[in-house]
């Protein structure tokens, strides 16, 4: 990815991703410890943050839920914190959302996705999509930041 994503992202998204990028400095990625939540506080309840635990045996990356910011859960109906994203997931389809994290993770780079779908409970979802890759090495991504901004307001619709 490049960064003209921020020709096209919301103003929050290209605030996030500002503050990721100063973060990491001249690395190719922050450590979680760079990025402080003090410094972020009104995007909080749009943020996730996924630990990568291993590999299976397929060389796809194991993925649990850590945080869950309240505005994530609220849309949800659920709070997912703790679980791994195939029992947890809120995205269109598990295989789109998997190759999504698996590029960040592979690619060690963020990705940017403009992302809209009709939820399981009726809601309509439009809304942009940052993923953020931490290392605590520097080579290996080891944690995601999610960052969702809603592009409308997410009034629950019906069909």
């Amino acid at each position: 990815m490049d960064r003209s994503l921020l020709d096209v992202c919301l103003p929050s998204v290209a605030e996030v991703f500002g503050y990721w990028d100063r973060c990491r400095g001249a690395r190719a990625m922050p450590r979680r410890r760079d990025i402080d939540p003090v410094d972020i506080p009104r995007y909080l309840p749009s943020i996730t943050l996924l630990d990568i635990e291993d590999v299976d045996g397929d060389g796809v990356g194991i993925y649990r839920y850590r945080v869950v910011g309240t505005r994530e859960v609220a849309l949800r109906g659920d709070d997912p914190t703790g679980k791994l994203v195939q029992e947890g997931y809120f995205a269109e389809s598990l295989e789109g959302l998997l190759s999504a994290y698996e590029t960040v993770r592979r690619q060690r780079t963020f990705l940017y996705a403009p992302t809209a779908f009709w939820s399981e409970t009726y809601k309509w979802i439009d809304e942009d999509v940052l993923m953020l890759p931490l290392s605590e090495d520097g080579d290996t991504v080891n944690q995601i930041v999610v960052f969702c901004a809603p592009r409308t307001d997410n009034r629950e619709q019906r069909l």
